[in-house]
């Protein structure tokens, strides 16, 4: 069998496209995007290229945002982005591919070293592949050129932060240390998810993308659905889990636990507990209450 099986695979049912070819991968690579698209028949007008893209798994190196440039020189290609998205599928009117390949050289075969994949032929008329269209139809969000170079420049600087976790590809691998927000004014966080950061100075630029990579909001976002999101991941760390559940929280409490778990100073625990609360005030509805030690309250505060 050859190296290169499986591009062979993917090659010869792109081509059999008379209307319409589905590229659907989480990881997609520029050359490898290409040769997809020139192995779809130049009257095949109809390209759905369905992918995923984040500032850490850019930063990791294994994908690459650029393909909308190509796309977009195309002239046929309809790139959308779904977040979750796992499934590899590649389709040419009725019939498609399904399986583990990306496409990347090494899942494809195409780059030295290739992975061991499998791709299995079907009709897209099965059921789980209409679910899984559907699906991507209803969560997508549009895969622009613009939101491209954004992501790129934030891998770029991303990459260049000696603070920043090496190869961290969301979704892939447990954190070993909880995450916890750093960066002191979640008021930015926002503006430089879309791109806005020229008058934010470095350092803490650094550390908003940092907490960017670790939270792995979805691109595209309303400012409040990034902010549900937000409060979503805030949520899940353990002392805000109490929050929520019991309505109240002792501050000093908090120090002292982040000081046993996560092996903070005690500067650091208080100064991680003031920016959670900070980050609560902001995406939640909380107040603080100086009864002895403050406490973090849930709800508006009633005057």
């Amino acid at each position: 069998m050859r190296e290169d099986h499986v591009w062979q695979q993917i090659e010869q049912v792109l081509a059999r496209a008379s209307q319409r070819a589905i590229l659907a991968a989480p990881f997609i690579k520029k050359e490898v995007f290409e040769a997809a698209l020139a192995a779809i028949p130049s009257h095949v007008q109809d390209i759905q290229c369905v992918t995923r893209w984040s500032v850490a798994e850019v930063a990791a190196g294994v994908s690459d945002p650029e393909i909308a440039d190509l796309a977009a020189a195309d002239g046929r290609v309809c790139i959308t982005l779904c977040h979750n998205l796992h499934a590899k599928l590649y389709a040419a009117d009725g019939v498609c591919l399904i399986g583990s390949a990306n496409l990347t050289g090494k899942a494809t075969g195409r780059a030295p070293d290739s992975n061991i994949e499998l791709l299995i032929e079907t009709s897209t008329a099965h059921p789980e592949v209409q679910r899984l269209l559907r699906v991507i139809e209803d969560t997508g969000v549009p895969g622009t050129v613009d939101l491209a170079h954004q992501i790129r420049e934030q891998a770029d600087l991303f990459q260049a932060d000696e603070e920043a976790p090496r190869v961290l590809v969301a979704g892939h691998a447990e954190r070993l240390i909880p995450w916890l927000p750093e960066t002191r004014n979640p008021t930015r966080l926002y503006g430089v998810y879309n791109g806005r950061h020229g008058k934010i100075g470095r350092d803490v630029l650094a550390g908003i993308l940092r907490d960017l990579a670790a939270l792995d909001v979805a691109p595209g976002l309303s400012e409040r659905a990034f902010g549900n999101a937000v409060l979503s991941r805030l949520r899940g760390i353990p002392e805000v889990k109490r929050l929520v559940e019991a309505g109240r929280l002792n501050m000093d409490d908090v120090q002292r636990e982040l000081m046993g778990s996560v092996g903070c100073t005690a500067e650091q625990a208080r100064r991680s507990t003031e920016t959670i609360a900070e980050w609560l005030r902001y995406f939640d509805e909380i107040h603080l209450v100086p009864i002895g030690p403050w406490e973090i309250r849930q709800g508006r505060q009633v005057m």
